[in-house]
């Protein structure tokens, strides 16, 4: 499958390369150094497992700053852009992947789109609103910063939140899983399925 992943810190990078393992997958970022890095078999961050991966598995993945040449094939777009949390006033500032969310909106209206930023709790729902998309799915990650490659191969169960009444959805949803657990090392992963709002609550 063509996956794009929006991203490229630990969660983005590490999901990249678990999924170029048997997918064409495209990393984009808005930091040159690091897709310079990454197209040089190259990890921008300290992680074993990437860099073992990237330097010396067969992976099908490049990087790009070029947001539409990056988005427009894709048929999933996972979003791992960062969402700092700011302690003193208790908020997400989930505005890059919102930058994202209207970049693909912009270039690749039907792909499905993969939040695995880290957020508060209702917002794949009112993000849905907000953008009048119902292609926008949540998917907790749980990694370790500098193990987060190895958290992907031998994943402690795949979660994926979506609108439960949307057919169509609930295939995406599986398809994406299937994809997750086809790049595990692990075997016998628990796959769940549940509502967004419920996968965010999970999360946190």
């Amino acid at each position: 499958m063509k996956i794009s992943i929006a991203g490229t810190g630990y969660v983005g990078l590490s999901i990249a390369t678990l999924l170029a393992q048997h997918n064409e997958v495209t990393a984009v970022d808005i930091v040159a150094e690091r897709v310079e890095m990454i197209n040089n078999k190259k990890s921008p961050i300290q992680d074993d497992y990437i860099e073992d991966y990237l330097a010396n598995k067969e992976l099908n993945l490049r990087a790009t700053l070029d947001t539409e040449s990056g988005y427009k094939d894709a048929e999933f777009v996972v979003i791992a852009a960062p969402t700092n949390y700011d302690s003193v006033k208790n908020f997400f500032d989930t505005s890059a992947v919102e930058d994202v969310i209207a970049k693909v909106m912009q270039y690749n209206p039907n792909a499905i789109m993969v939040i695995k930023s880290t957020i508060p709790v209702g917002y794949t729902e009112s993000v849905r609103k907000k953008f009048n998309s119902d292609n926008i799915l949540f998917s907790p990650e749980f990694l370790r910063e500098s193990e987060a490659l190895y958290d992907n191969l031998y994943p402690s169960r795949i979660i994926v939140g979506y609108e439960q009444n949307d057919e169509r959805l609930a295939k995406a949803a599986h398809q994406f899983a299937e994809i997750i657990k086809q790049g595990a090392i692990k075997e016998d992963v628990p796959i769940l399925f549940m509502g967004s709002t419920e996968a965010e609550a999970v999360k946190l």
